[in-house]
């Protein structure tokens, strides 16, 4: 893990499960935090803050008490969602456009905020915590899956925007993993356990890693062709993953 310096991370919906985890783990590595939640919450060491990241006035309020408080951003993690179960028929324009300003306006309010100092320093570091919602959509998650799907496709236009103009801005897609207590699953990914990967993805600045993704702990490599595999083979390559 590389060395932080005066590094000032903003993590969203930092109110409760891998959110506060989050949260807490920079914090025991040093970097101030600011938490953003929707509904009022307290947690030792964290600047909390109240906002719904849906709205474009809340979030330049909130980056603004940050910016007056801690100091500058240097880290951006995209956490808030919201996960309706939802059947398709019950849903309305309003009720799916929710869903979709939440999970994709909200992260993209929140960029709006960062970029322009980003930028103006030439470095800084966004996680948007995504999900393969999108790849195989469940039954009642219309407006989760397409969200999210949507998310993952921002998170391609930054760096198609940014990355070569930018590189010392770092842009990564992460997905923890299914976590307790989401959803009530019981054997979900412990979002402690979560919280130090993420923590460590989130303190490493290589500019290679721009536009890579995440699962849980490691790399996840796009898939391979049968023939892109067996070149490999002949060639003796082997994909090197990254751990975290």
């Amino acid at each position: 893990m590389q060395e932080a310096l005066a590094e000032i991370a903003v993590i969203t919906e930092a109110g409760w499960g891998i959110g506060k985890a989050l949260a807490l783990a920079l914090v025991r590595r040093g970097i101030a935090v600011a938490g953003i939640g929707r509904e009022p919450f307290q947690a030792e060491g964290i600047h909390a803050i109240t906002a719904d990241v849906r709205e474009p006035a809340e979030v330049a309020r909130a980056f603004s008490e940050i910016r007056a408080q801690l100091g500058t951003p240097t880290i951006l993690i995209n956490n808030a969602e919201t996960y309706p179960d939802r059947d398709i028929l019950d849903e309305t324009p309003a009720s799916f456009m929710d869903t979709v300003q939440l999970n994709l306006g909200g992260a993209f309010n929140c960029c709006h905020e960062v970029l322009p100092a980003m930028v103006e320093s030439g470095s800084g570091r966004i996680i948007n915590v995504v999900t393969f919602a999108d790849v195989s959509p469940a039954p009642l998650a219309a407006g989760y899956a397409v969200s999210k799907g949507a998310l993952r496709i921002l998170t391609r236009a930054l760096v198609a925007d940014l990355g070569d103009r930018f590189p010392g801005i770092v842009i990564n897609d992460w997905i923890p993993g299914t976590h307790q207590p989401r959803k009530g699953i019981p054997d979900g990914v412990d979002p402690a356990e979560a919280a130090e990967w993420g923590a460590t993805l989130a303190l490493l600045r290589r500019p290679d890693l721009t536009g890579r993704v995440f699962l849980r702990d490691r790399e996840h490599l796009p898939p391979v062709s049968l023939k892109g595999r067996v070149r490999d083979r002949v060639l003796g390559r082997r994909p090197q993953r990254i751990r975290l």
